[in-house]
């Protein structure tokens, strides 16, 4: 007991008093965090203002209050900043998640300008990024193939576009299809109002203006939007008013409960726009790797998202990812720690609280101009994939025109679907094109070489065959063509080389390679199988193949990457002598 005793208390005095534990969490988190830098400050400071005019056009491209938009610069940065492994991303509203939750609302029926509603989804989104993190399912990001992404984002990108041209023009197209509505928008060129119309080509020609000269590129777009803002009100010119569809409180984002009785109809409709932003935001981890060389995780990006949605979904947000572009203006403002996501969010937050009246005061048609560069930068930023896309292959460039026709004419929602098919029929499809089996023979000074594999098994001859491939169902056509025929295969062997195959292949090459070796034992033949990794060998065993070849027609793998082979090469001629003799 003593003893006993004893050891109790030298446990109590190796673990750490509770203030010392309370200190070493908190240096953890310090080192976590870092110090902001003199440049994340600038970087905070450039990338809050270019979420007021992008923040505010992306909602109100989408039919939401653009109020909703600009809130999204405050909340979903601070926390998403803070706990995300990808030290400099930004977490904010991104016009594909705008439009994509402006479709989910529309198709459940409810009002986008109702703050319990967008308060709802928000939340509903944050919940399946948690789940999703929670669970890692970030591995899910890497079968959307790029085909289908480059599809996606130019008909995000076009529908961007056609979705300011009445605030460009003053002239709204009709017809439901994106394309149509781009055609009728320029053949009724004479039914553009004159006023709006020179206000974008203004807004459009001050960006050029600012954006060709190195220094001001980064900020190139709030350049255009303060310049031509405050000319159209020097010069009393009319065209309509941000305060016209919104007031901008002069506050910071209040509390906004939730309508707990319109999530079940967003439920699956969240689950779409969480991955959306989740796809986009795949793509900053590789874009933009940490200054501190640390690593990035897309699970926890998961996570942090998923937080980031929680807590702006309280205080009037709407859903949030990590965006690329501002991201990209950050990183070009001279970002280096995770405090400039911070700082642009706190400094967003006091230019509402200060000057919120003044950007009441920001014309539409500026917006619509500054839109319309977007949306232009996003098709033009597109080129190349839009071009390597199409010289890979006809079915990469089938996958990309359809996502393309499917964004631009159905519910973001279910081109969203119908992408994740896509990308997966893509997948097998290549996969199973990259199916080989290939044919090996040993010259007369040892050494392996490759052919064609056989049509036919030669009658009392070892015949090596190595396969080269992923174990999908898909391959089975391409397998069967390929394997050798068995007709006449007296005390022929085959060694099957699996050295390549996967630990858990598909049943349907398990079925394939029990009924070869049946067909192949009824002609007099045997089938042996070298460089069987130990899960494959496992469930060979439970499933019976191995006690129908024998124990010892399953090579384990080694090391050594053709002693298997070559063990099963002595094994077959071994047992041909023996059934000759």
């Amino acid at each position: 007991m003593a003893e006993r005793g004893g050891l109790r208390r030298l446990r109590e005095r190796s673990q750490p008093e509770p203030a010392g534990r309370l200190r070493l969490t908190l240096e953890r988190a310090r080192a976590r965090l870092g110090r902001p830098a003199g440049a994340d400050v600038t970087a905070g400071v450039v990338t809050g203002l270019f979420s007021i005019p992008e923040g505010m056009a992306y909602a109100s491209i989408a039919g939401f209050n653009p109020v909703a938009g600009l809130y999204a610069g405050v909340v979903p940065p601070i926390l998403g900043s803070l706990t995300a492994p990808t030290v400099l991303m930004v977490t904010t509203l991104t016009s594909a998640i705008a439009l994509t939750g402006q479709s989910v609302i529309s198709d459940a029926g409810l009002d986008p300008h109702a703050g319990g509603t967008v308060a709802a989804l928000t939340l509903l989104v944050g919940a399946v990024m948690l789940l999703m993190g929670g669970l890692r399912l970030g591995v899910v990001m890497s079968f959307v193939s790029n085909a289908v992404m480059t599809g996606f984002s130019t008909g995000i990108a076009l529908q961007i576009i056609t979705g300011v041209l009445k605030d460009a023009t003053g002239y709204k197209p009709a017809g439901h299809n994106k394309l149509l509505q781009l055609g009728n928008w320029l053949v009724h060129l004479p039914d553009w109002q004159l006023a709006p119309t020179l206000v974008a080509i203004a807004t459009i020609a001050v960006w050029a203006l600012a954006h060709a000269v190195r220094r001001l590129e980064a900020v190139a777009l709030l350049i255009a939007m303060v310049l031509v803002s405050v000319a159209v009100g020097v010069l009393g010119t009319d065209v309509e008013l941000v305060r016209g569809i919104a007031r901008i409180p002069a506050a910071l984002p209040g509390f906004s409960a939730p309508d707990w009785g319109a999530m079940p109809h967003l439920f699956g409709g969240a689950v779409s726009v969480a991955l959306v932003a989740l796809a986009q935001a795949a793509g900053v981890a590789p874009s933009m790797p940490n200054p501190d060389g640390s690593r990035s995780s897309v699970n926890g990006d998961f996570a942090a998202q998923g937080l980031a949605n929680i807590g702006g979904g309280l205080f009037s947000a709407l859903p949030s990812g990590g965006s690329l572009s501002r991201t990209g203006v950050a990183a070009s403002a001279g970002a280096r720690t995770r405090w400039t996501g911070v700082i642009s969010g706190v400094f967003l937050a006091l230019v509402v609280l200060l000057c919120g009246k003044l950007a009441e005061r920001i014309p539409m048609p500026v917006i619509g101009g500054l839109i319309l560069v977007i949306g232009g930068e996003l098709i033009w930023g597109k080129r190349a994939d839009i071009v390597m896309v199409w010289r890979t292959s006809r079915l990469s460039a089938a996958a990309m025109l359809v996502t393309f026709a499917a964004t631009t004419q159905l519910p973001l929602q279910q081109a969203i679907v119908i992408g994740a098919v896509l990308s997966l029929l893509l997948y097998c499809a290549q996969a199973a094109r990259h199916t080989r089996l290939v044919g090996l023979e040993r010259g007369a000074d040892g050494t392996w070489s490759s052919t064609d594999p056989p049509a036919v098994l030669e009658p009392g001859r070892v015949t090596v065959v190595n396969y080269e491939g992923t174990s999908l169902f898909a391959e089975l056509p391409r397998l069967e063509a390929r394997l050798p025929r068995v007709e006449g295969a007296r005390d022929a062997v085959l060694v099957l080389v699996l050295r390549t195959a996967p630990d858990v292949p598909s049943s349907a090459i398990l079925k394939l390679i029990r009924r070869y070796a049946t067909e192949l034992h009824a002609a007099g033949g045997r089938l042996v199988l070298a460089g069987v990794h130990p899960q494959l060998a496992e469930i060979l065993r439970r499933t019976g193949i191995t006690a129908q070849l024998g124990a010892d027609a399953v090579i384990p793998a080694t090391p050594a990457l053709l002693e298997p082979m070559e063990l099963a090469v002595e094994r077959g001629k071994a047992w041909i002598a023996a059934r000759q003799a």
